[in-house]
């Protein structure tokens, strides 16, 4: 089998991708080593920024985001039981963010490459990347029991953190951090119980209110690292929510049937550079960060869009300047989607032994945002999305 991309994965950032390279008229084939149906269910982000918004539209992918996403104009802080709202568009020139779940893209994604892109093999494991330094790239995959291999001029890995096209690059350099707490998660249902997400310090540790639509809700609560789930029964968990969203006001939490709980670890990761010769990383392959800052999503499909801006440029004019530059744009966009991670996790959490003069350096830190339209502006301008490219 031979291509001009070989894309390993069909999570969002492997789906867009083939998408944009489809639209450009250069094809490609997508591996993916689980079926169909686990792809479509695999929960994960759900904060699409404005310039994810902007490219699924230009892709011809948003039709159902535009239907049937939630546009949000802004967050609340909660702490010290205040409230305090961020507006989005009063700070960015009119920028949001929305609201619509990663398995709805990939939803979307699948069907129209189904539809009119290029092959899309489920259950097909790639075994290992070949000749990354050459101009002949191969891939060696497993489909329906027998081996096969994929040639291609490039490969693109947008296989995770776990998948074999980041430990096929030889070299490099990572930037690690692990914090000390996770999330415990919960799909609830429940409607919200407030129309925009929620991000609430509290002395007893971080809280967040979201949903997945109008009718389910999602929240989460931070929780020692090694926490099992299982171990917090529903009314524990409904009961802490409220301590930590607690207000000043006659605001309330609503409760409901817990259908799904799990506990997400909180890492920040960086793999430098994203390319050795013709093999690009992309997504998680690349570079992971804690969910506080929603920003995990969004960095792949920045990465996808560069890599696709590069390619196109390479087809039309022969230079291969924007390829050469690509691992350089990306990370600039990364670290700054890093630094805004720690920041509001750092902001936001209560580490295990903080002492009395850390939190109360955190209060000052929301305050301030709270009261200087400069520092609002600055939150709202990275919550909504850094340039891509």
């Amino acid at each position: 089998m031979r291509t001009t991309v070989g894309i390993i994965g069909a999570g969002p950032a492997g789906l867009l991708l083939a998408r944009l390279l489809h639209n450009a008229g250069i094809d490609s084939v997508v591996l993916e080593s689980r079926d169909r149906a686990y792809v479509e269910r695999r929960q994960r982000a759900g904060i699409l920024e404005q310039g994810t918004v902007d490219v699924l539209r230009e892709a011809g992918a948003g039709e159902r985001m535009d239907r049937e996403g939630l546009r949000h104009d802004g967050i609340e802080l909660r702490f010290d039981r205040r409230r305090h709202r961020v507006d989005f568009p009063a700070l960015t020139g009119g920028r949001s963010v929305m609201v619509y779940a990663q398995t709805e893209v990939c939803k979307d994604l699948i069907a129209l490459q189904l539809k009119d892109g290029g092959p899309l093999l489920f259950e097909a494991e790639a075994l290992a990347v070949e000749g990354a330094d050459t101009d002949r790239p191969r891939v060696r995959f497993r489909h329906r029991g027998a081996e096969d291999v994929l040639e291609c001029d490039y490969v693109v890995g947008c296989d995770g953190y776990w998948g074999i096209a980041r430990a096929a690059v030889p070299d490099g350099q990572t930037f690690e951090r692990t914090y000390p707490f996770g999330w415990l998660g919960i799909l609830a249902d429940v409607a919200p119980s407030h129309d925009e997400l929620v991000y609430a310090r509290h002395e007893r540790g971080f809280a967040l209110l979201s949903m997945r639509s109008p009718s389910v809700s999602r929240l989460y609560l931070q929780v020692p690292a090694d926490t099992d789930a299982d171990s917090w029964s529903d009314e524990r968990i409904w009961d802490e929510l409220e301590r930590r969203f607690e207000t000043d006001d006659d605001w309330s939490l609503r409760r409901g049937p817990i259908t799904q709980k799990s506990v997400t670890p909180m890492r920040s990761y960086v793999h430098e550079p994203m390319r050795h010769g013709r093999l690009f990383l992309a997504g998680d392959a690349a570079h992971i960060v804690p969910p506080t800052g929603a920003k995990g999503l969004n960095l792949a499909v920045g990465d996808v869009v560069t890599f696709a801006r590069a390619l196109s440029h390479r087809t039309a004019t022969g230079s291969d300047d924007l390829l050469d530059a690509y691992s350089a744009t990306c990370l600039r966009r990364v670290w700054q989607a890093e630094r805004f991670s720690y920041d509001m996790t750092t902001l936001l959490h209560t580490a295990p032994g903080a002492t009395p003069f850390e939190g109360r350096l955190q209060l000052a830190r929301l305050d301030r945002i709270a009261s200087s339209r400069a520092a609002e502006t600055d939150l709202a301008e990275a919550y909504t999305g850094f340039p891509i490219g």
